[in-house]
């Protein structure tokens, strides 16, 4: 009997992968194979991994963009070690151009397309797999491809959990991934769903049975479906489901088509969600209608504001944007951004165009002039819309972005940007000052508002409440009085006449008392600002981050 393997290396250490517990579940017990199932992480040394290895028969591994690399290099490693074990792929990144993959020395297999029913063959045929579907394979010098035109009956997944064989911590420590269904009703030409448009659904009571399961041991569970809310019904049943028996800790992860939420779901999420309990997954890509067109998809922008603005006082959104689609210039990009921008989502991702294998837009790159990386992630280069020195200039404005706003280290001014000025070419700006001072993965926190307070003043040196509102975010992201880097605090004698005067307790607390040109309370509470000589008081602990007092002296 064969010792075969089912494995992968994941991004993270916080990942599982769902695809190898799904044939694990479904094989081990069929008599044929010894079957084992066990990950890696793609920052294991291949040395290591291959070691791990190279005691089974066959070893199979779960390919992405992420991890292609590492897992070739894997496979040389185990090859080196012992000539024997056979090493099969499978997955997204080795089913589309496979050809360099399996001329490969130290691949010997390869399953193209869904895996389950070429899975279970292998494993009862082995080594004898002639005659397995969709398997790539070497005969005698040749390769050989058995293609047929097999689909996994999803319903085939009922009464079983892939989830089973791990204990209770791990699921506790790591990101759950289930799936209600496969397939994607879009034709975005950027996405390998789009490839298969048929949306097939796992039975509902296995459904909820498994999430059940992950809700009593996890916390983090990411819905993998590419459109969750395409059924509002469907939707609305495992939404009750999750409130009725969530535990406290739980967060789930939804991806969504935004204008296509049907007002009953917005009316359940207002009435029954607490706030903090889901999370939005939005991929608005562009606001360009002339791009989405040309790539296949369809978006109603308007709509998709009105469910964001809608939902975001329950709703955690992350919104995502495609830079290098065609027909997007710069100024269709800047638009793109600023608009996507002024829903103020906590997190925004600015993705770069990736020309995955399979896809409709690397089979017609050459119609752009597009140039890509030909190494995973196939990145763009250059294209006819974007040169490559203004896509270095807008990863630049992303490594900004990252810092300034999805780690909530500027927000209060980079609002006030977007009121006032452009926080495109802001961010842009205040990226390239970064670049020619600092690393964007080694600096500190005193650096990264060290950038941007010179940039503003700069710039912008006759604004004084932008100023000030950088310095509320910088004195607001600390939990220790720290040092006055804005030169804006009141001097000694000021400080202690305003802390009398509202019976600040300095010997319990710190202060930061920063005298400014907005109304203080009125920011606070409307976040709107108006003119007036005010003074901002900040009180520290040492242990919350900086607690914000209006001049009545209630902690908001």
């Amino acid at each position: 009997m064969p010792k075969v393997l089912l494995t992968t290396l994941n991004a993270k250490y916080i990942h599982l992968n769902l695809a190898i517990r799904i044939l694990y579940d479904l094989n081990k017990d069929n008599g044929n194979a010894d079957l084992h199932l066990h990950e890696f992480t793609i920052k294991n040394d291949p040395q290591e991994v291959a070691a791990y290895c190279v005691d089974y028969d066959v070893v199979c591994f779960s390919c992405y963009i992420w991890n292609i690399t590492q897992t070739l290099a894997v496979a040389r490693a185990i090859k080196a070690l012992n000539p024997a074990v056979k090493v099969l792929l499978g997955g997204p990144e080795v089913s589309y151009e496979w050809e360099p993959v399996i001329a490969e020395d130290a691949v010997d297999y390869l399953i193209i397309g869904e895996g389950e029913i070429p899975f279970e063959h292998f494993v009862r045929q082995y080594p004898h797999v002639s005659l397995v579907p969709n398997l790539i394979f070497k005969e005698e010098g040749n390769i050989q491809y058995n293609k047929q035109s097999v689909q996994f009956d999803v319903k085939l997944l009922e009464d079983r959990n892939p989830y089973q064989y791990d204990t209770a911590e791990e699921l506790n420590n790591k990101v759950c991934y289930i799936e209600t269904s496969r397939g994607c009703p879009y034709k975005c030409e950027f996405c390998l769903a789009s490839l298969d448009n048929k949306v097939r659904y796992l039975p509902m009571q296995t459904i909820k049975d498994n999430l059940l399961y992950l809700m009593e041991r996890g916390r983090t569970i990411k819905f993998l479906d590419r459109t969750f809310n395409i059924k509002k019904d469907f939707t609305l049943d495992l939404f009750q489901f999750i409130l009725d028996h969530h535990r406290p800790g739980n967060v789930f992860q939804f991806e969504i088509t935004a204008d296509i939420v049907h007002p009953d779901i917005i009316a359940f999420i207002q009435e029954k969600v607490p706030p903090g309990l889901f999370r939005f997954e939005i991929g608005i890509q562009t606001v360009n209608q002339a791009s989405n067109l040309e790539v296949s998809r369809k978006q109603n922008f308007t709509k998709t504001s009105g469910v964001v603005q809608s939902l975001q006082n329950k709703i955690e959104m992350h919104l995502d944007l495609i830079v290098g689609l065609p027909l997007e210039y710069m100024a269709d990009l800047k638009y793109s951004f600023e608009e996507t921008f002024k829903l103020y989502p906590p997190e925004l991702q600015l993705g770069f165009l990736k020309f995955l294998k399979g896809t409709p837009v690397r089979e017609k790159y050459e119609q752009y002039d597009y140039v890509f990386d030909p190494e995973p992630p196939y990145q763009i280069i250059r294209s006819r819309f974007l040169s490559e020195e203004e896509l270095h200039k807008v990863t630049l404005l992303e490594n900004a972005l990252e810092i300034y706003w999805n780690k909530k280290r500027a927000c209060h001014a980079l609002k006030y940007i977007t009121e006032r000025y452009s926080i495109f070419d802001f961010l842009m700006g205040v990226g390239e000052r970064f670049a020619r001072t600092h690393a964007f993965h080694q600096h500190t926190l005193k650096q990264v508002y060290e950038v941007i307070r010179d940039y503003i003043q700069e710039l912008y040196p006759q604004d004084a409440v932008l100023a000030e509102l950088l310095a509320l975010d910088y004195y607001t992201f600390y939990k220790v009085k720290p040092q006055d880097i804005f030169e804006l605090e009141a001097d000694k004698a000021e400080r202690f006449k305003v802390m009398e005067s509202f019976g600040l307790n300095h010997h319990k607390y710190r202060f930061a008392i920063l005298p400014v040109h907005f109304d203080t309370t009125v920011y606070i509470q409307e976040s709107q600002v108006q003119p007036k000589l005010d003074y901002l008081i900040i009180q520290f602990d040492g242990q919350e981050k900086g607690e914000v007092l209006c001049a009545d002296l209630q902690c908001l």
